[in-house]
């Protein structure tokens, strides 16, 4: 893709929920574009709307209004399933929690979207993704036996491991220490830069959004730069 294409593209985004004393509006008519291979920030209060960005950004919640385009495909044309394979090719997502399937192994944690699309060579790759983030000697732990960072370097090799597009990070160091989420940050910038990945960062630590090609704040659902 070249370097001037957009990988994300919102235009006049609207998400209004249903809440208990009536309909609320999460955003409010966000028009956004990432470049191939940007790296962006968004902070924001609590409530802002940032973790709702990311999910309308994934397909995982579908706007009430406007458009939105992720690596050239109209997320609003797409069914349900056709959505979830779009994902897996498409869109790494890691969370603040590690989200790894306790009953398997970090192998079998990364090679599961693997298998999915077909692939394969799911472990091979599975296998290679673990030891970018430094973990070949732990492929046959199970997530009650590492650590929290261990945990978060399985969930970044899960996020990269098909190669995706676009990389979307909500709060990914906010269940570790200062030190390991460093770490972790110091990983995900380096392989984001190695794959030529899109990234949308939601975090509220300014040091982090600054590592970043362009700062976004957000308030009451809508979107502002940053200077």
């Amino acid at each position: 893709m070249p370097e001037t294409s957009s990988t994300v593209e919102l235009s006049d985004v609207s998400l209004t929920l249903s809440g208990g004393a009536g309909p609320v509006n999460i955003l409010r008519g966000v028009s956004l574009a990432l470049g191939s291979g940007e790296a962006v920030s968004v902070m924001g209060p609590s409530g802002s709307g940032k973790t709702s960005l990311l999910m309308v950004v994934s397909g995982l919640e579908r706007a009430t209004s406007g458009g939105v385009r992720v690596a050239g495909r109209d997320l609003s044309a797409m069914g349900e399933d056709e959505l979830a394979r779009f994902r897996l090719h498409h869109v790494g997502i890691v969370f603040q929690s590690f989200h790894l399937l306790p009953a398997m192994t970090a192998l079998e944690n990364v090679a599961l979207p693997l298998e999915l699309l077909g692939d394969r060579k799911a472990r091979m790759m599975a296998a290679e993704a673990l030891e970018s983030v430094g973990l070949a000697g732990r492929q046959e732990h199970f997530p009650a036996e590492l650590s929290g960072g261990e945990q978060q370097r399985v969930a970044l090799a899960r996020a990269f491991a098909a190669h995706p597009g676009l990389l979307l990070a909500d709060e990914p160091t906010g269940n570790l220490d200062e030190a390991t989420g460093a770490t972790v940050m110091d990983l995900l910038f380096r392989l984001q830069k190695e794959h030529g990945t899109t990234l949308l960062l939601v975090t509220h630590d300014s040091r982090l959004a600054d590592r970043c090609d362009r700062r976004l704040r957000m308030h009451g659902g809508i979107v502002s730069a940053l200077e």
